[in-house]
């Protein structure tokens, strides 16, 4: 009990402390986790863990369309993509569908890469 209260107190104290690019850094790491464990969830035939984490996925991507700011026109690109998203894991939480979890993953794959690069580009630029 002790260890796990170490440890929610220094996740806790490690989002307190992080700045909005590195939350966006810890949500697409979230986002992924739970897409994995829905996809071993589904290869067990445990349905209700899947639906569960499926679910955890579609919050994270609905947080982070709800903060998209479209007075930057690449917003508009985000959205269009994370609708896209939205729509399948939706198609495969009804499915029950590993093909389609797997083809989600690496979408937020290749989306927290291109994030990891941006936030190394401002460290390098803020530098100069």
């Amino acid at each position: 009990m002790a260890i796990q209260n170490g440890y929610n107190n220094y996740a806790n104290e490690r989002i307190m402390n992080a700045s909005p690019a590195q939350l966006t850094l810890m949500l697409y790491d979230g986002a992924i986790k739970f897409c994995n464990i829905a996809i071993v969830a589904i290869e067990k035939g445990d349905i209700m863990k899947a639906h569960t984490n499926i679910m955890k996925v579609e919050r994270i991507i609905e947080e982070f369309r709800a903060t998209l700011d479209f007075k930057y026109p690449v917003a508009q690109e985000f959205e269009n993509v994370y609708k896209y998203i939205a729509y399948r894991l939706v198609d495969a939480n009804m499915k029950k569908d590993k093909e389609i979890l797997e083809e989600v993953l690496k979408h937020l794959r290749t989306m927290r890469e291109t994030w990891e690069e941006v936030m190394k580009n401002g460290k390098q630029q803020t530098r100069a």
